[in-house]
């Protein structure tokens, strides 16, 4: 079993390198791009993940939302680039929520600011 597993990944790993081998530079530097996306999409996850543990109950910090909009722009570009329709449609929608959960939150502190700034005036 453990050959065919080592087999598999190596296997895997010299299509990798026959893939990548046969890439100019412009084509690296997208898939660079498409993976520094991913990876910043990917964090997202994490971040939620380490927040909820720290308070115990599932919550969505902000910074998901900034993780969930950087990391989508930035494949959606790759997809742009790649001319793929499912990273395209896998991907658009997505921008507009994160943006929206963004805005939603920065009028919610501004309102909170507000309300502060309100009753310091009335005090």
């Amino acid at each position: 079993m453990e050959q065919g597993v080592f087999g598999f990944f190596s296997h895997l790993m010299d299509k990798w390198q026959h893939h990548l081998s046969s890439m100019d530079s412009n084509d690296i530097i997208w898939l660079t791009i498409g993976l520094v996306g991913q990876s910043l999409f990917m964090m997202r996850f994490i971040v939620q993940w380490i927040h909820s543990e720290r308070h115990q109950k599932s919550i969505i910090p902000v910074s998901f939302w900034y993780f969930s909009l950087s990391g989508g722009v930035i494949v959606l570009l790759y997809g742009i680039h790649r001319v793929d329709p499912v990273i395209i449609l896998g991907q658009l929608p997505g921008t507009f929520v994160y943006a929206r959960n963004l805005m939603l939150i920065r009028r919610e502190h501004r309102d909170a600011l507000a309300e502060l700034t309100d009753d310091e005036i009335g005090s």
